[in-house]
């Protein structure tokens, strides 16, 4: 079993701070490529207009440029995973320093 590190509230705060513009980018990029997956797949149909919508739809999505797409997607949404996770720590750590601050504060009053 590992020992314990203090926990200091001042860093998690700073690395919210810091890395929360981060993940709204990383956020916005993923809707925006999600958004934007339609639109190729409109754009790729297009190209297929004398076929019959299916056709079209079974083109566009077999499309190189489709799948790029998907593949931008997974990487947006991999990087913004990450950092929300990463954010979440940071706010647990906060929140479990309170906690023992509060408890801290309890036992003092107790002993008292």
């Amino acid at each position: 079993m590992t020992a314990h590190r203090p926990i200091d509230p001042q860093s998690s705060i700073e690395y919210l701070h810091k890395y929360a513009p981060e993940f709204a980018k990383a956020k916005a990029e993923r809707m925006y490529l999600e958004e934007f997956r339609k639109s190729k797949k409109a754009l790729l149909m297009q190209h297929h207009g004398e076929k019959a919508i299916g056709a079209q739809e079974r083109e566009a999505y077999a499309h190189p440029e489709y799948i790029g797409v998907l593949a931008a997607i997974r990487v947006a949404v991999e990087k913004e995973e990450t950092l929300r996770w990463r954010l979440m720590a940071a706010q647990t750590a906060v929140e479990i320093w309170r906690s023992q601050e509060a408890s801290n504060r309890a036992m003092d009053r107790a002993t008292q």
